[in-house]
């Protein structure tokens, strides 16, 4: 019975690296993007609901590629740091792309248009996606 729980401070460890890890992205992303997550959910604006989440996911993708296929504590929590940043530049480049574009992302969340939410929801996870197969090696 011991053997079977030698592996649990390793769980532990890893489990609540990645939940320390998401918490702080949640906090990160919504405290950098113009717009308020958290008021607008809170308001019911499921435009921002899908983003927020969207990218919450495709930000736990690679995490959990990271843990899965790290070879360490510490390789786990740099690569599970680069899926953070990864994900925060995927945000700040859809916004650049669709600011070219002549549109606000920001605006088109905070109005709660529901295709914009879909969307950033979509690359976002796309992105993570394509951020978690780089990961296998």
């Amino acid at each position: 019975m011991v053997h079977y729980l030698q592996g649990l401070p390793f769980f532990f460890a890893y489990l609540f690296g990645a939940i320390i890890l998401l918490a702080a992205f949640m906090f990160c992303y919504s405290l950098i993007t113009p717009h308020h997550e958290w008021t607008l959910i809170r308001q019911g604006n499921a435009a921002a609901a899908a983003a927020y989440g969207g990218s919450i996911l495709g930000f736990t993708i690679p995490l959990y590629s990271a843990m899965a296929n790290s070879v360490s504590f510490i390789d786990f929590l740099l690569w599970g740091i680069i899926a953070f940043f990864v994900q925060l530049a995927t945000f700040f480049g859809f916004k650049l792309f669709l600011r070219k574009q002549g549109e606000s992302l920001s605006q088109h969340i905070t109005e709660g248009h529901h295709a914009y939410g879909i969307l950033v929801a979509t690359v976002s996870i796309s992105v993570g996606l394509l951020n978690a197969a780089s990961m296998t090696w």
